[in-house]
């Protein structure tokens, strides 16, 4: 039972803008632009379905204010009044809902920026300093003038924001290493200028960003700024992030340094702090994987809280209620940023307040469907909830004839189908030949780091009972079944079987697959060898080291591990630096020979190598099970295949393609 989620529906103040409620969407980077920079239709329905939601404060997507340094095709710059009029649309519909919008303006990545969003080739930077992605390649240092420029951009498009209805903008940002926090860095600021030096100084872009922007715009116009308490930095690189926890120098801004820099941004007229923690560096503080703690930035947001009186909003996987409602009533933090969970369930809030946690469809932390496909260039979407971005497409609208559709498979594809057909009016029967509901997500949520994996299944099977499915445990499907229901539509979603280790020793009983593994239906022994360094494989090392205190080590046939599609910087960056923290074996271009008496005899970069092992774990990759499907195809019935038995993929094609054609029939 959750504790009193009234707290966080109490009103606040943001200068002189009132929000209804303790609950922001956070900015979360997004392509539905038209040409002139304004929110395209999609992004407008994305924004409003929130509003409805019951947000009570939503941060857009950052637009650039000029185009002359880090350009960008579409700037406040050159905004005109198709601009404001196009937004005025968001913002009016956004009010409807009593919901408050401010836009996010941004003005440079600086060294962060990554190759395909700027229109330009001269890389610049507060000083001298390498590329995060490319250290090769040097980012010069800004004049005094073009920082002057910068300024006075941020001011002319904060008016172009409030022409257009925005309720205020916040600036990005003092945050994640971007140009701006570049600047208030020592690490990262040689300037000798009034813009480099002391730590007043190295804040004169931000202070007198503000100052530029409220002569411009009124002193009641209300600002905010995104702002990173803590770098967890130890160096330049994408090797060089701090773990939650580990003891470790600071190379960017500590927390004594934010202590002060708080203070001096409220001073200079900044309306509320937007926080959470890291670099490029250490992205995965800013973007939380799966395998950060919840509220992973809460602490150091509640430290700086001390320091000021204007509000602190604090992001960072805050989507857990209670510890949120806690947090807010203990008057520590002002109020929370959701992002994600806004995006795999645009009702969050309002389940929230009515205390219908069950049916809070959980974000699981994997980045696919959002920043991966952003920085993509792909529209931001959502790996659970295909809708986000495409909400009029994607508008579940009753079938204009209601069939009898049989559901053969119940992991999350089958279930996924089921839902949607349900939905729409049709009668569903899910036959699962097992006695659990999950699929191949069962072992895959197993792990302690998956709780919002498990939440997900739960949320599937209590969504199946709400829409009415009717659910066949321990039955296993045949001609003679389908012949008795009589479907006119059948989905098939019999999934995969993992592939065979095809080497000498293979059938001994030292090798275990990765599911057997995960389910520990088969004894683990204390050295392990886990062959294949997918995600799936590097997970179980990590999870086995960490969790068991396993020595673990991992064969990879790639030059790299984690080789994986879709799998975004963030999740990967973490993992790899959780693998070298947990001291687990990376052997990469690593072909294993044979399974011997002793372990695992392979061959890596031309030598023979042979460790010891008590336990062998494969984790070579799944093969769609077509069986079925091949057996019942022409059954009479309109018959779909689905999932993973269609396709090997992650849980974003299993979900997406299920609703897709769900959505047709």
């Amino acid at each position: 039972m959750k504790g009193d989620m009234n707290v966080l529906f109490q009103p606040m103040k943001i200068g002189t803008m009132e929000v209804k409620n303790r609950i922001a969407m956070a900015p979360m980077g997004l392509h539905s632009k038209n040409p002139d920079g304004s929110f395209n239709q999609d992004a407008i329905d994305l924004y409003v379905a929130r509003a409805k939601g019951g947000v009570g404060l939503i941060v857009t997507t950052g637009i650039a204010c000029q185009n002359k340094l880090d350009a960008m095709r579409a700037t406040l710059a050159t905004a005109g009044d198709s601009y404001i009029e196009s937004n005025k649309k968001l913002t009016d519909e956004v009010h409807k809902y009593g919901a408050k919008i401010v836009l996010q303006i941004a003005n440079g990545a600086g060294r962060n920026r990554k190759d395909g969003f700027f229109m330009d080739n001269d890389p610049i930077s507060s000083s001298e300093n390498p590329n995060v992605w490319h250290p090769e390649i040097m980012h010069r240092a800004l004049t005094t003038e073009e920082v002057q420029f910068l300024i006075q951009s941020y001011a002319d498009g904060a008016y172009v924001a409030k022409q257009a209805g925005f309720d205020g903008v916040e600036v990005h940002a003092l945050h994640e290493g971007y140009l701006m926090d570049q600047f208030s860095m020592e690490c990262t600021n040689c300037r000798t200028d009034q813009y480099g030096g002391s730590l007043e100084n190295r804040l004169r872009y931000a202070t007198e960003t503000v100052q530029a922007i409220k002569d411009k715009c009124g002193k009641d116009f209300p600002v905010l700024i995104r702002y990173s308490v803590k770098s967890y930095m130890k160096g330049f690189g994408l090797d060089k992030g701090a773990l939650p926890g580990e003891d470790f120098e600071e190379f960017g801004r500590d927390l004594e340094e934010s202590a002060k820099i708080a203070k001096i941004l409220q001073d200079a007229g900044y309306d509320a702090l937007d926080s959470d923690n890291g670099t490029y560096e250490s992205w995965y503080f800013a973007h939380p994987p799966v395998y950060m703690p919840k509220a992973c930035n809460l602490a150091d947001a509640q430290y700086i809280k001390k320091f000021v009186t204007i509000p602190v909003i604090c992001a960072g996987k805050m989507d857990d209620p209670e510890i949120s409602a806690e947090a807010v009533a203990s008057g520590s933090i002002d109020a929370i940023s959701i992002g994600r969970a806004l995006l795999a369930d645009s009702e969050w809030v309002n389940k929230v307040q009515t205390q219908h946690f069950d049916d809070i469809r959980p974000c699981i932390g994997c980045h696919a469907g959002c920043l991966e496909r952003f920085f993509s260039g792909k529209n931001t979407s959502c790996a659970i909830n295909p809708q986000v971005g495409q909400e009029r497409k994607y508008e579940i609208k009753p079938a204009d004839v209601k069939k009898n559709i049989m559901v053969i498979g119940g992991g999350i594809s089958g279930m996924e189908a089921a839902r949607i057909s349900a939905l729409r009016g049709h009668k569903v029967d899910l036959y699962e030949r097992t006695d659990r509901l999950g699929g191949v997500f069962i072992p895959a949520s197993s792990m302690s780091f998956k709780e919002e994996d498990k939440k997900l299944i739960q949320w599937y099977v209590k969504q199946l009972k709400d829409t009415g499915v009717t659910v066949h445990m321990n039955t296993e499907v045949d001609e003679n079944t389908i012949q008795a229901s009589n479907p006119d539509s059948i989905f098939v979603a019999t999934g995969s079987t993992a592939r065979n280790l095809n080497v000498e020793g293979a059938n001994s009983e030292k090798v275990i697959t990765a599911v057997e593994a995960l389910l520990e239906t088969k004894p683990i022994g204390d050295k392990v060898v886990v062959i294949g360094g997918g995600l799936t494989g590097v997970e179980i090392g990590y999870s086995l080291t960490k969790d068991k205190e396993k020595q673990v080590e991992i064969l990879e046939m790639l030059p790299e591990i984690l080789q994986v599609q879709g799998l975004n910087s963030a999740n990967k960056t973490m993992l790899q630096n959780l693998v070298s923290t947990y001291n687990i074996g990376i052997h990469t271009n690593a072909k294993v020979i044979e399974i011997t008496s002793k372990g695992v005899k392979f061959e890596e970069n031309g030598n023979v190598i042979e460790l010891e092992a008590d336990t062998i774990i494969t984790s070579i990759g799944y093969i769609s099970d077509k069986t079925l499907y091949e057996a019942i195809k022409d059954c009479g019935a309109d018959v779909h295949l689905i999932g993973d038995s269609s396709k090997v993929s992650n849980l974003m094609g299993a979900v997406w393609d299920a609703y897709e054609i769900a959505q047709s029939i």
